[in-house]
């Protein structure tokens, strides 16, 4: 009965969008006959491209609502009626899609988030796809209104211009010829592009939306770069060992060095800011891959709790948001990263589990697994931090700031999710949780040994 009553909205969806792309008295429309040109009359006079978009997103919307046929059905009929045009149809693609995206960050959206979701969500056609329709709505604004932040996740994902604006077909035809595929093909993936980006809900914002930000704007502050490249050939290391205990020793080493530097940091910005207000915190979200979101978003959270950091897990969209000081944050996200990829490995190299009658229990396993090792990986990388911060000469001069930072992530925090609840994790499987806290227990954590262990890199 479902089915059925889909099956009728879709058509009609379809109805209505043939309708109103059709002529009116004396305007332009689909030819009454199959395709459309020049010299064809007024009858057959050609679509204007603003009737296109509409029919693209007259389908997009019934592709969200749950017709998989509405993308490729009326794509190929929008190609078959104006092949003839390709420039017609570039510009009523663009002029679909390009709003959306620019509405996006009007829901609090990114480059980088954007680029996430359509990489969970649609075929590598629809992110190639996207990332064109990012580069091109980009062009819209002066480069000294586009947030750094916003700047760097287009250099990630490899937005740029690389088609010729002015060549006929535009985009849309250099794309389909590009990528090998035909102009209905093309314009089915338009239609999937426009249903994921209307089906976006509201976030919220963690970076000011291009357009907004003035010439005058201060850089955002980082790690400092000789510092990163050392960190990262520490966890370089700990991902490609095959040994765990060097793993989790590389890991905690990159911990300790981190926190000295953080602490560093903030009495360097401290001394020349005597007085006046901390640095407003800042806000990132880390995206996470299925299976296990939630107990790896609790290894995030044990890695952002060490580093001063607060997080907030949206497990229906798979990422983390995680507020902190623009430092602290860069550390989190760096160190996550690798956590993840050394325990999905040790996770990973346990095996399948069952029972003795057969029966699979390899999910609760992993569950736990996940949760035992986030567990204790929170307690070995504060072990680190202490140690990183008792390297810190008058440290206790710098309580009052770090108070006072704190106090600046809790108000960010409580602003942007004034309705988060706690949550609480349950295991399930024993051998799972043991499995797990061994993985992470391996550490050496007598900073004496893990410097012999890691000598020849992090030095």
């Amino acid at each position: 009965m479902a089915q059925r009553n889909r099956e009728r909205r879709a058509a009609a969806a379809l109805r209505r969008a043939r309708r109103r792309a059709q002529v009116g008295s004396g305007s332009a429309g689909w030819g009454a006959a199959g395709r459309v040109g020049p010299g064809e009359g007024t009858a057959r006079a050609r679509p204007s491209a603003e009737t296109i978009s509409t029919v693209l997103l007259s389908a997009a919307r019934e592709h969200w609502a749950g017709d998989p046929q509405a993308a490729s059905r009326i794509g190929a009929m929008v190609a078959d009626r104006c092949a003839e045009a390709p420039s017609l149809l570039a510009a009523a693609a663009r002029g679909a899609v390009t709003p959306l995206v620019t509405a996006a960050w009007e829901r609090g959206w990114s480059p980088e988030d954007l680029y996430q979701l359509a990489r969970r969500r649609l075929d590598v056609a629809g992110l190639r796809y996207l990332v064109d329709a990012l580069a091109e709505e980009s062009q819209r604004y002066a480069k000294a209104t586009i947030p750094q932040r916003w700047g760097e996740d287009l250099r990630q994902i490899g937005a740029v211009l690389w088609w010729e604006p002015t060549q006929t077909g535009g985009h849309l035809l250099q794309w389909a010829t590009r990528h090998g595929v035909s102009l209905a093909d093309a314009l089915t993936t338009v239609i999937e592009v426009s249903a994921m980006l209307l089906a976006l809900p509201v976030l919220p914002r963690i970076v000011p939306p291009p357009g907004s930000v003035p010439a005058t704007a201060p850089p955002r502050r980082g790690v400092d770069q000789k510092m990163l490249a050392r960190v990262r050939a520490l966890l370089a290391k700990a991902e490609s060992t095959t040994f765990p205990e060097e793993a989790e020793a590389l890991s905690a080493k990159a911990q300790e060095l981190m926190s000295r530097y953080s602490l560093e940091r903030i009495a360097v910005d401290s001394a020349g800011s005597a007085g006046s207000d901390p640095p407003p915190a800042a806000a990132r979200r880390l995206w996470l891959d299925n299976p296990y979101v939630a107990a790896k978003a609790l290894l995030v959270g044990a890695v952002a709790e060490a580093n001063r950091c607060r997080t907030v897990l949206s497990e229906k969209l798979g990422f983390t948001t995680v507020l902190g000081d623009e430092v602290d944050l860069e550390i989190v996200e760096l160190l996550s990263t690798s956590l993840l990829v050394q325990a999905t490995r040790a996770m990973v190299a346990a095996g399948s589990q069952s029972t003795r009658s057969g029966r699979s229990r390899t999910r609760s396993y992993r569950q736990s697994f996940l949760i035992a090792y986030a567990t204790r990986i929170g307690e070995r990388l504060n072990t680190a931090r202490n140690v990183g911060s008792a390297a810190v000469a008058d440290r206790a001069r710098l309580l009052p700031v770090l108070a006072a930072r704190e106090r600046a992530v809790d108000d960010l925090f409580e602003s942007m999710f004034p309705q988060s609840v706690s949550r609480f994790y349950s295991v399930g499987n024993a051998a799972g949780w043991h499995a797990g806290r061994a993985a992470a227990d391996l550490a050496i954590l007598d900073t004496r040994d893990t410097r012999r262990a890691v000598a020849s890199g992090g030095n």
